[in-house]
């Protein structure tokens, strides 16, 4: 197998284990779909040609910000708006826009979750529907429960807001790479939870829930990980271990995020 092009976030499908495939654009243009599962446990090939070419707009760009943009489209570009982050900032439910209204009403003004995910320890988190459940295995969870379902993504972060003065909104991805597992009660936390939400949010807690386990693709976990960039290290060649959220898990432990080189051309050998 011998594909090329510039990289963009992992497709997921849940399954046992799950399946990734590897979008490479040409520049803007869909491309190849790189089986990345079909590859773990065989010898690949990573080489970075060097260029980086922002995924919203197409120029050569020398560094990105958030996800695969330039700086002026990471400012500007609908796709980056704060409230990707902070959802507890959408205004879409009331006619505003952040940046580009009907890009956010389309996305935000509808049905959302707050999850419960559980890697090294439990996290809170906001989602729309649509995104289940490729959001929990982007962040690698191995455990997943819905908490709550909110009519607009600006109610879903409020409950999230709350909740973080008790949780945290943050994966340890060290921890998640090596497989450090905490083990949660998600009925007792659920419950415990709830009460600690303002009276007024509570309504959008669901009943108990099913919980989803998820089962990656992995060989074997290293007991640390060495996080490498292509920016550093061009070329890399090792064994794929596995893959977890949407990183790879190489030999010797080091390990690369494909999520933060959108926009990197690279040629993939295995």
């Amino acid at each position: 197998m011998q594909a090329e092009g510039n990289i963009r976030k992992m497709h997921v499908e849940i399954g046992n284990p799950v399946q990734y495939q590897l979008p490479l654009y040409q520049n803007l243009e869909k491309g190849e779909l790189v089986d990345m599962t079909s590859l773990v446990g065989k010898e690949i090939a990573i080489q970075f040609d060097g260029t980086i070419n922002c995924a919203a707009t197409g120029k050569k760009i020398n560094k990105t910000f958030g996800e695969g943009l330039s700086y002026d489209a990471w400012r500007n570009n609908a796709e980056a708006v704060e409230s990707i982050i902070h959802p507890e900032l959408d205004q879409s439910h009331l006619g505003i826009g952040l940046r580009d209204l009907d890009w956010e009403r389309n996305r935000h003004a509808k049905p959302h979750f707050v999850y419960l995910a559980l890697t090294s320890a439990m996290k809170v988190g906001v989602t729309k529907g649509s995104s289940i459940p490729s959001r929990w295995i982007d962040q690698g969870a191995w455990k997943v429960m819905k908490f709550a379902e909110t009519p607009y993504r600006q109610k879903a972060g409020a409950i999230e807001v709350e909740l973080k003065a008790h949780i945290s909104d943050k994966t340890n991805w060290r921890k998640m790479l090596t497989d450090e597992r905490g083990e949660v009660n998600f009925t007792s936390e659920r419950t415990r939870l709830k009460e600690l939400l303002p009276i007024h949010l509570r309504q959008f807690v669901l009943p108990v829930d099913d919980i989803l386990e998820i089962k990656y693709p992995v060989l074997s976990y290293p007991e640390k990980v060495k996080s490498v960039k292509l920016d550093t290290n061009p070329v890399i060649e090792s064994k794929l271990m596995g893959i977890r959220g949407q990183y790879l898990l190489l030999e010797n432990g080091q390990v690369i995020n494909l999520r933060s080189h959108a926009g990197y051309r690279i040629k993939i050998e295995g």
